[in-house]
């Protein structure tokens, strides 16, 4: 009768330890998603890389702000390129990069586009030097407390004389 009693409360005992535990572990998953800043994607260049007869090639360059304590290593990044609503370009980022703790890292985005595809958008350019844009996607990193996959989602206006988007 001892043993029986002693054999149920050791039960108890793990089942009360592993309800403790699960708990536990689930309050520090919340906390660290409650904790987790989002990255600041914001657009730094465009930089061609190619032309030819039929369209070309260009690189999106991001600039990727960790506001977080700790390192933030990016497992995969997709993205879409729209220049005056219509779309560029969109692809996935093959290789991993690593945005240090409260700073930033540069990614290069490779952007193939053909010139119908490009239409007003590419004459207006060529024409006024600048042109609206619209970067967007979402990325996944892993992070001391998680793994997150978070969108992003930048606008804004690119300027060929001044080099730089607004």
């Amino acid at each position: 009768m001892i043993s029986t009693r002693r054999r149920l409360a050791t039960r108890a005992a793990g089942l009360l330890a592993f309800v403790a535990f699960g708990t536990a572990a689930a309050g520090c998953a919340s906390l660290g998603r409650a904790t987790f800043k989002e990255p600041d994607v914001q657009l730094k260049e465009v930089v061609v890389t190619g032309l030819g007869l039929t369209g070309g090639s260009v690189d999106v360059v991001l600039s990727v702000h960790n506001p977080n304590g700790y390192k933030l290593d990016a497992l995969s990044m997709t993205y879409q390129v729209d220049i005056d609503a219509i779309k560029l370009g969109e692809g996935e980022l093959d290789g991993r990069f690593v945005v240090p703790e409260r700073d930033s890292s540069t990614v290069r985005l490779p952007v193939r586009f053909t010139y119908a595809g490009l239409g007003a958008a590419g004459r207006a350019l060529m024409q006024s030097g600048s042109v609206n844009y619209r970067v967007r996607g979402d990325f996944t990193v892993s992070t001391p407390i998680g793994n997150f996959t978070r969108p992003y989602d930048r606008t804004g206006r690119y300027s060929t004389m001044t080099g730089n988007a607004r």
